[in-house]
């Protein structure tokens, strides 16, 4: 026992080496190359929020606080006698509410459309669909607005006639007047279509990395595959699903042509989703902005720098969604 011991003490621990990577000369390059490109986006960034800002600063100064929480947008008549007023709180509820109605109606669609694309469509099938998925989300807005114009809103507009006839005592489906067209509903619809594709591709491309070994194993238990699809591949994706779904929020809040064409610019707040009234603030600058003046469009400059920062929030706050959902 005591040859063990003196054993024991006799043994030498060795040092603590450090790891060293070296790299070639194509990896420098190439970091260099990602690493300059990351650093011009946000000087991009960094350029248009401090031009939005010197632009519309004065705005700012004049109206403070009054510029985000009021809802009137007067330019007034150019002296004192009708000052201007200048206020987004108006846009900035209608892009919200446009925004999540087009993310809540997309959602669902965009989980069925991708598990069926993943694990249901034959591989043939498959990817015919995915390219065609890849072309329906490379086509501009003005297309979907001009087709939303003339041929999905009055399909829509019978769809409002019957959630007001069920459901008019909810307040949000009320309607001071019978008129449905042009309304937040047509909007929210037209963006929900254009949402889709990209959610969907997001969501398919995450849940064909689910663990197929972990699939197998449900299987092997006894699950059947919308089993296994349940227990395995949407726990796995919901970040990646939750990730595309921001990303499609993030384009439904600076749509601007297809919004125009289908939703009357009121500048009221207004919460009830079928009436003809609303507007969103990218719609809202692309009408005003032909005819403003140089007043004015300092105010235009500021509501841009509002969408910026929304814009922003918004995907700080999907970024801290996805990583919570990784930890979880």
């Amino acid at each position: 026992m005591q040859a063990d011991a003196e054993l024991e003490v006799s043994i030498d621990i060795p040092e603590h080496r450090k790891l060293q990577v070296t790299q070639g000369t194509p990896d420098r390059i190439f970091r260099y190359i990602i690493t300059t490109g990351a650093y011009f986006s946000l000087a991009v960034l960094a350029m248009i929020a401090g031009f939005l800002l010197y632009r519309g600063f004065q705005i700012f100064s004049d109206f403070g606080l009054g510029f985000i929480t009021g809802a009137k947008w007067d330019a007034g008549s150019g002296d004192e006698t009708a000052p201007a007023v200048f206020g987004v709180a108006a846009m900035l509820v209608g892009s919200l509410v446009i925004a999540i109605m087009a993310i809540a109606i997309a959602l669902p669609f965009a989980v069925i459309s991708a598990l069926f694309l993943e694990y249901y469509a034959p591989l043939a099938i498959r990817r015919f669909l995915i390219s065609i998925l890849d072309l329906v989300a490379a086509i501009p807005s003005v297309i979907y607005g001009i087709w939303g114009y003339a041929i999905l809103m009055p399909h829509v507009v019978g769809w409002s006639k019957s959630l007001n006839s069920w459901f008019g005592w909810f307040p949000l489906f009320d309607v001071p007047a019978p008129i449905f067209d042009r309304s937040p509903f047509v909007a929210g619809v037209l963006l929900a279509l254009m949402v889709l594709p990209i959610t969907t591709s997001v969501a398919r491309e995450v849940y064909s990395q689910a663990p197929r070994d972990q699939i197998d194993a449900a299987y092997g238990l006894g699950a059947t595959k919308w089993g296994a699809l349940r227990t395995v591949v949407l726990p796995f994706g919901k970040s990646g699903l939750i990730g595309g779904a921001m990303l499609g929020l993030g384009r439904a809040l600076g749509e601007t042509i297809a919004v125009y064409l289908v939703l009357n610019l009121v500048f009221k707040i207004n919460l009830q989703v079928l009436a003809s009234a609303g507007g969103n603030v990218a719609s809202m600058i692309a009408t005003r902005f032909g005819e403003a003046g140089p007043y004015e469009l300092r105010a235009l400059m500021a509501a841009g720098l509002v969408l910026f920062l929304l814009t922003l929030v918004v995907n700080a706050l999907a970024t801290l969604i996805v990583n919570r959902s990784k930890v979880q």
